[in-house]
């Protein structure tokens, strides 16, 4: 009797060890897959580690389990997005023994269709965004939208850069909706979130259209610089992408390095060096040079020679006035520098013959802007440049009349508070 009990006392001993064996094992599978799973964020879909880690979750589990199947799920999809179509099939027809009995006929169904199914139904609604996009439908188009976020949120949907991928793919949709709607408010917001989303393996041309509704949307601001720097942006994905799109955006970057008063030539640049003489940025070349030598007559004579071409487009079209006034700012400028008193009829003259008041509309805002120290005879039509002693004779003069301004405020708060007491 004592043998029995002893041998039965040595049993329950040994099955506790093999469960803890079996406990521990169970939790390095788990953490390798975890580990996996981070590699995949960090390295991408296309980075061998990714594999490698994914292959070890098989190797340590002894007999089939669901990480196992989780993890030769995602080893499936590696291999069918790096075109490896033969591995593939090979790890599929794996994974289809997993469900015939070491994961649950709910767990299996699922893993399989989102093999299956989701990347289908993710990109057929996303062509379908687009199409709704094309033909204004935004109705339609915020319902799609939603769908397709809902997808990416799913506990079962891609993780790490392969969902920020397809995450980028519906906020450049959603991007494009805003800008087109003029809901700077929305576009703001979606584009900051765009930035922080890391970019991963994205497709080029989505980074493009990302770049090019972010720079429409500082031309709105008015802030030429930010601008300037997205669509070089844009320009430079698209051209990485192959696609047409690069040449209107690079007519965007122009423009706005042009409204940015930038002394920098961008054709200067290696990327867009090779477009320079292309036959539809040509017109855009050609007034960039002529901005920049401050050759008004000769900027205006080719954007009059390739109206259809430049004003053709409605965003280029709508910036063209301040984009005039700029230049005649800067021509402005230079003409009234050695001067001391000017007629405002010649300055109107030598800004290719702009009406009077044109030309002194400019220079009160010359003058506000602090660019030039002068002010306007509207009576006599004259500008009268002022010298630093004049300059200096008016600050001080308003110096001394808020000083003044200030004894008054007080002697009257002292005498109220004097009639209180």
């Amino acid at each position: 009797m004592s043998d029995e009990e002893d041998y039965e006392f040595d049993y329950s001993d040994d099955d506790e060890q093999m469960e803890d064996a079996n406990g521990d094992l169970h939790v390095q599978i788990e953490n390798q897959y975890y580990n996996a799973k981070q590699f995949m964020e960090e390295f991408g879909s296309d980075h061998e580690k990714t594999l490698q880690a994914l292959e070890e979750v098989l190797q340590l589990q002894q007999e089939e389990s669901d990480w196992g199947f989780k993890a030769l799920k995602r080893i499936v999809k590696l291999h069918f997005d790096k075109k490896e179509y033969d591995d593939a099939i090979s790890r599929y027809e794996e994974l289809l023994g997993y469900t015939k009995s070491s994961v649950t006929r709910n767990v299996g169904e699922k893993g399989i269709n989102s093999i299956l199914d989701h990347r289908l139904w993710f990109k057929t609604n996303l062509k379908l965004g687009n199409l709704l996009y094309e033909i204004g439908d935004y109705a339609r188009l915020t319902k799609i939208i939603k769908e397709l976020l809902l997808s990416c949120d799913d506990e079962d949907s891609e993780d790490g850069v392969k969902k920020n991928t397809q995450l980028l793919e519906v906020y450049a949709l959603q991007i494009q909706m805003y800008t087109s709607e003029k809901d700077n408010k929305k576009l703001m917001s979606m584009y900051e979130k765009a930035l922080r989303t890391k970019s991963g393996v994205a497709h080029p041309k989505i980074i493009g259209v990302i770049r090019e509704c972010g720079g429409k949307m500082h031309m709105m601001q008015g802030d030429w610089d930010k601008a300037r720097s997205d669509f070089f942006e844009a320009f430079k994905n698209y051209d990485e992408a192959g696609e047409p799109r690069r040449l209107q955006c690079l007519k965007y970057l122009v423009l706005a390095n042009m409204l940015s008063e930038s002394k920098v030539n961008v054709f200067d640049s290696q990327e867009a060096k090779p477009y320079e003489n292309d036959g539809e940025i040509l017109a855009m070349t050609q007034l960039t040079d002529a901005f920049l030598h401050d050759e008004i007559k000769h900027f205006e004579q080719i954007l009059n020679r390739n109206r259809a071409a430049i004003m053709d487009d409605p965003f280029i079209r709508h910036y063209i006035d301040q984009l005039l006034r700029t230049i005649r700012s800067k021509v402005l400028l230079k003409i009234v520098k050695p001067y001391k008193r000017m007629d405002t009829h010649y300055i109107a003259r030598e800004l290719n013959g702009i009406s009077v008041s044109e030309a002194e509309s400019l220079l009160t805002s010359l003058i506000l802007d602090h660019k030039i120290e002068a002010r306007i005879d509207q009576v006599k039509h004259t500008l009268v440049l002022l010298e630093k002693t004049q300059q200096q004779e008016r600050f001080q003069s308003s110096l001394q009349k808020w000083c003044s301004s200030l004894e008054r405020a007080h002697a009257l708060t002292m005498k109220r508070i004097s009639a209180t007491i």
